[in-house]
């Protein structure tokens, strides 16, 4: 009997150790997985901003001996300013702020940057500084359903007094930026 019960004890430790043995090799194997990821990528249609009218202030007139100043908002109204030597002739001429169309992804929302300023000049050696550039959407706007949005931009032109008459303008352009946001 004690021999059986020894074979016993010793058929048991061997089957505690078989299978003990193989969950020690399987928690090895199990300890590494594989998962897979989609990847995926949506190209929205690039921002554009392309002009339809330039910045023009029109006819004004200046004092001999007061400087001015000409102040367009975007819708394009103008007001003076300054030392009061700038007036409006009844003869306006051309008055507008610069317009842009701004295309793009719709819905998306975009920034806007506005140059510091620029000189006009006449061609001759008398200048101009425009400055102050404000814009209609300020600051951001949000293209609409169909994907654009209309961008006003304006300023205002300082002048000297007795500024010299002539067409001034401004060669090299005015740089309006959007970018999304």
């Amino acid at each position: 009997m004690k021999a059986n019960f020894i074979n016993l004890v010793h058929t048991c430790k061997r089957s505690v150790a078989a299978s003990i043995i193989p969950m020690f090799f399987a928690v090895h194997t199990v300890a590494q997985t594989t998962s897979v990821a989609s990847v995926t990528c949506n190209i929205v249609t690039p921002i554009a901003l392309v002009k339809t009218v330039d910045m023009n202030f029109g006819n004004i007139a200046v004092s001999a001996t007061i400087s001015g100043t000409a102040v367009m908002d975007p819708s394009g109204t103008r007001t003076t300013g300054g030392a009061g030597g700038v007036t409006f002739p009844a003869t306006t001429g051309v008055v507008s702020p610069a317009s842009f169309n701004v295309i793009g992804q719709p819905g998306y929302s975009f920034a806007i940057t506005l140059p510091s300023g620029c000189l006009l000049s006449d061609g001759s050696s008398h200048t101009m500084l425009v400055n102050n550039f404000v814009s209609e959407p300020a600051i951001t706007g949000t293209l609409d359903a169909t994907g654009t949005q209309m961008l006003k931009v304006s300023a205002t032109l300082n002048v000297d007094a007795g500024q010299a008459p002539g067409n001034y303008q401004n060669a090299g352009g005015v740089p309006v930026t959007v970018n999304y946001n």
